[in-house]
């Protein structure tokens, strides 16, 4: 009863009328002679493609991205580690990593600390579980060095393509588009990295951007995966390389951030943030997408596949907002005064205050010596207000 359900069910969705425009289906797709079409059982390449990834990140980072961190002289912050308290720790790991007034004050009571030492405590475990600047470094590093060579490979493999040129050139036998040995690697490629990111998610760093970056993740996967399935391969192209095109720029300047090249950062994050409002503020809503919701409707009734589709598209034009709001608020670090930009998203290290709190008790200690009268010549002078019997 289950195998009937599942293969009705099955039948359902890969419907002509879902996918493609009136008169068009999958046996449209079935391979001719020289003539191949994408398929969805292609698909099952990208896992292995994406295992490969992870073994190969952990190569590179450790044995590209460390020299390269040390070479261009990415410096740790020592970091005072939190004493051994099996309470706080109880209740950092098992209910806030940063307590109300209230608590702290319990916590006070059951530990014998003082509250501002509870709070030190806290602080300083929860700087035990940021990344450190290395763990950045490997990661942009790792990063910059894929969408750099993605985005090359992208540009060789449509440097010759009608449709990159003349958008409404994606459309054109649609959906008999034969598929070329370059767009099923550049895909094939594309969608095992994405993947990959996917898999390492729990162990990269995590910013405050997270959820919007799972969101993105899936989308993309998602986007890349049906634009596969139904062919729409020339326009999924186009896609991967607009957003290849600024990626590695960003990467490229969190490099340089990690590692103190303040003016290297800027200079380069200017270049993103320009590339990037270009790339996908405007050439994707009104060139791509525009190509992809309204051109489309001059040559065939729309169909849900077109909703979906387009739908998708939406989806990272509302990311691509997110983010430039976030890249606007970087680039006002560039005022006069600034000298650095740092990550929006970056979940920033609180500072130990620990030295100004001993230099506050050492304070008091010395008000308390002096109490009894000003300093002369390095000895307190004695009271001279001394009742007299």
């Amino acid at each position: 009863m289950e195998d009937e359900m599942l293969s009705a069910l099955s039948d359902w969705f890969w419907q002509d009328w879902l996918w493609f425009p009136e008169g068009l289906g999958w046996k449209d797709l079935e391979n001719k002679g020289d003539e191949v079409y994408a398929k969805a059982g292609d698909l099952w390449v990208t896992l292995p493609i994406a295992l490969c990834f992870l073994l190969v990140r952990q190569v590179f980072e450790r044995k590209v991205a460390v020299p390269l961190a040390s070479l261009l002289g990415v410096r740790e912050k020592v970091r005072v580690r939190a004493a051994r308290c099996p309470v706080l720790e109880n209740f950092f790991s098992s209910k806030a990593k940063q307590p109300t007034q209230v608590k702290t004050s319990l916590l006070s009571k059951q530990t014998g600390y003082t509250e501002r030492q509870v709070q030190r405590w806290f602080r300083r475990r929860r700087n035990q579980e940021r990344p450190n600047q290395l763990k950045k470094f490997r990661e942009a590093s790792w990063r910059f060095t894929f969408y750099l060579f993605a985005f090359i490979a992208g540009l060789a493999a449509l440097i010759d393509k009608p449709w990159l040129y003349e958008m409404e050139e994606m459309w054109k036998g649609f959906p008999k588009l034969t598929l070329l040995p370059s767009q099923y690697w550049y895909y094939m490629i594309e969608l095992g990295f994405y993947m990959s990111l996917l898999f390492s998610v729990a162990s990269d760093v995590k910013r405050k951007d997270f959820k919007e970056q799972i969101v993105h993740h899936v989308a993309t996967i998602t986007l890349i995966s049906f634009s596969w399935c139904v062919n729409y391969i020339r326009a999924g192209t186009l896609i991967m390389l607009l957003h290849d095109s600024a990626d590695y720029l960003l990467e490229s300047a969190k490099m340089f951030n990690y590692a103190g090249w303040r003016k290297a950062c800027n200079y380069i994050f200017i270049i993103f943030a320009v590339v990037f409002i270009i790339s996908r503020l405007i050439f994707f809503p009104f060139w791509i997408m525009y190509t992809t919701w309204v051109y489309p409707l001059t040559i065939y009734k729309p169909f849900f596949g077109f909703y979906f589709f387009n739908g998708l598209l939406l989806v990272l034009l509302c990311l691509h907002i997110f983010w430039a709001v976030l890249i606007v608020r970087m680039a006002i670090k560039f005022l006069p005064g600034n000298n650095i930009v740092e990550d929006e998203r970056s979940d920033k290290e609180e500072t130990d205050n620990s030295e100004d709190d001993d230099n506050e008790d050492k304070a008091n200690g010395k008000a308390a010596k002096m109490k009894n009268g000003p300093v002369q010549n390095g000895h307190s002078s004695l009271n001279n207000h001394h009742k007299k019997e």
